[in-house]
């Protein structure tokens, strides 16, 4: 059998496989944040591409190739979730496969390679990144990632080194690191690569050519990391590790995701968060372990380089994760199966060389065909916890039951379904949890707000603002239920507050014009009701709001030009119909308070118009015509 038909038959046997093991995965639905990276309606247009490539914020994280591939595949299957799971599905088996070349390339044998293919497909480790649908940013990064490392791989070993090949392996890693920053390690990885199949690097011929690609990793793990801080909020007290700390986070979670490759159980979707203590001198026994590892693997390297190849590997690619930079999740957890997904694959490769280092044919195949049985059922079984998110959070609290998250999760998830009392449970064990998290007493408040509640829910969100003061959803809703309440003065300071944190918003932007309008400001009020029309300019209710503001200030020909215009946009807008008809009423009576009485009838006809019920109105134009009369037949 050919080599090319060979590797047919394994890509279709892997992908079989892939899908059998996923299976469960494929009747799952939407989960947790899932909804950020799904194409929200605003991005679904043609003109939404334009959004996610040229505006950071635009998309849950400055991703643009990811969200354009989402982008693709809402055209394709809309909201239908089981749709975004084949592709996830398929990228792994695909990432799988070219994995599979890769090591072919680099080491010449067809077994090992495809072994550890077949071992990073099945490795249940990887069931979070495949499973989750905000995750496809790891399995289409890895595919690019791999395809950077084939085409370079193969460009590198040629003799005249065309430049097509060198490009096609550049357009790779781009597209690599524009889907998940992670990818950033693969010149490095490269480097690896090659040292160790040569035992040595040239700098000239093998450092010069990734030069590019150093400086493309480095811009775009530092954009990452600002848009990281400012876009999904990883700063603040929870973040603020020392650099002991840090590398204390560094060495455990080093030998914790170790672990879950070698001996895959218990893994959940969220992990405890772990207290960090330098003081602690047995908390410094990762972070020595790490360290002798390496000690021992460096001389050995003289005659074997590949355990150290794959240590240096797997420890190189976890670095952006491992605690060093900021990352939001860690709010929740230090460590998090798919941030290992393109680490494992340095150990997957280690792994494989040991087995097929088994000398008799039989039993090594024997011992390969168990793992993998083994590993796709557990990853059959944990792809199952993806279905819905109560299964998912329930599935956190059995194993961790300090996950606060979890418990608030499902507490809106109860929420929503009109389960407020059991809600109401959820979210003060998870305040119980983690006195110090915002979320957790602004979603207490919204529970409370729809069990009707206000004054209870008022202090759930006053609370949400001390421990988070720039909360712009927890000032809002607080200044809602002031203004209701009769306090127009504190709703306008919260809404302030709100626009300060998080510009740009209308509805805020009208709500503040109200309570302003209610303390008498209305000049000010006036400003923000027509920032709220310039930053949607289509909204009818704000229309009708600022010229109910010009109204009152007697500004009626400025109001009635705003009253028009939102009964264009919304023509069954009995509201602004009927304050039209008003507006036109008082500037009729305007005009014959001043003695021009032709102009006031106009203005009466055209308010009886709008309601032909006016009965003042219609009182009104029959007494302006009357005194109109004489006047228009009065010699000049």
């Amino acid at each position: 059998m050919s080599g090319g038909i060979r590797r047919g038959w394994l890509a279709a046997a892997l992908v079989a496989a892939v899908l059998a093991a996923y299976f469960p995965a494929l009747r799952g639905g939407f989960l947790w944040d899932d909804d950020g990276y799904v194409t929200r309606a605003a991005l679904q247009p043609a003109a939404g591409l334009r959004e996610i490539w040229l505006r950071p914020g635009a998309t849950e994280q400055y991703y643009p190739v990811l969200h354009s591939a989402f982008w693709l595949e809402h055209r394709l299957w809309g909201d239908r979730a089981p749709g975004y799971h084949l592709a996830g599905i398929l990228l792994h088996a695909a990432a799988a496969c070219v994995f599979a070349l890769v090591l072919e390339v680099l080491l010449g044998a067809a077994f090992p390679a495809w072994l550890a293919a077949f071992l990073f497909a099945l490795h249940p480790v990887g069931a979070e990144s495949v499973a989750w649908i905000a995750e496809q940013k790891n399995t289409l990064s890895t595919l690019f990632y791999l395809l950077a490392a084939l085409a370079y791989l193969r460009w590198e070993r040629g003799e005249r080194r065309r430049s097509g090949g060198y490009l096609l392996a550049t357009l790779f890693f781009g597209l690599a690191i524009l889907s998940k920053s992670v990818a950033a390690t693969l010149p490095a990885a490269l480097l690896l690569a090659l040292w160790w199949r040569r035992g040595s690097l040239r700098g000239r011929r093998d450092a010069l050519p990734l030069l590019p690609w150093f400086a493309l990793g480095a811009g775009a793990g530092l954009f990452t990391g600002w848009v990281e801080r400012t876009y999904v909020g990883a700063q603040g007290a929870a973040f603020a590790l020392s650099a002991a700390q840090r590398l204390l986070v560094a060495g455990r979670a080093s030998w914790f995701y170790l672990g879950k490759l070698l001996w895959p159980a218990k893994l959940i979707f969220m992990y405890p968060r772990w207290t960090v203590v330098p003081a602690d001198p047995q908390q410094w026994l990762p972070v020595a372990g790490v360290l002798a590892g390496l000690a021992i693997l460096l001389p050995l390297a003289r005659s074997r380089r590949g355990p150290l190849a794959c240590a240096l590997f797997f420890l190189g690619s976890l670095f952006p994760t491992l605690g060093f930079f900021n990352i939001y999740a860690f709010l929740y957890s230090f460590v998090a199966d798919h941030w290992q997904y393109l680490a494992s694959l340095g150990v997957f490769a280690g792994a494989a060389a040991l087995l097929s280092a088994v000398p008799a044919r039989g039993l090594r195949l024997g011992l390969a065909a168990a793992v993998l049985a083994v590993l796709g059922a557990l990853t059959f079984r944990q792809s199952g916890i993806y279905r819905d998110s109560a299964t998912l959070y329930r599935s956190i609290l059995a194993r961790n039951p300090s996950a606060w998250m979890a418990q608030a999760n499902l507490g809106t998830l109860e929420m929503n379904q009109g389960r407020t009392d059991e809600a109401l449970a959820r979210f003060r064990q998870a305040l119980a949890l983690a006195p110090e998290q915002a979320q957790i007493p602004y979603d207490l408040g919204n529970t409370l707000l729809q069990a009707g509640r206000p004054a209870e829910a008022a202090r759930a969100y006053a609370e949400a603002i001390r421990l988070y003061p720039d909360f712009t959803a927890a000032h809002a809703n607080l200044a809602k239920i002031l203004f209701e309440s009769g306090a127009p003065a504190e709703a306008a300071a919260h809404y302030e507050a709100a626009l300060r944190a998080h510009p740009g918003e209308a509805e805020w932007e009208l709500d503040l014009g109200l309570a302003l309008g209610r303390t008498g400001r209305l000049d000010d009020a006036l400003r923000h009701f027509r920032q709220s029309i310039v930053l949607r300019p289509d909204w009818a209710p704000a229309r009708n709001d600022l010229a109910n503001a010009l109204a009152r200030s007697n500004r009626w020909e400025e109001a009635i030009p705003q009253y028009e215009a939102a009964l264009r946009l919304q023509p069954d807008y009995a509201e602004a119909r009927m304050n039209l008809a008003h507006a036109h009423y008082d500037l009729g009576a305007a005009r014959a308070g001043a003695g021009r009485y032709r102009e006031a009838a106009e203005q009466f006809q055209a308010a009886l118009e709008l309601r032909p019920d006016f009965a003042t109105a219609r009182f009104e134009l029959e007494r302006a015509r009357r005194l109109a009369a004489p006047a228009a037949g009065a010699r000049p």
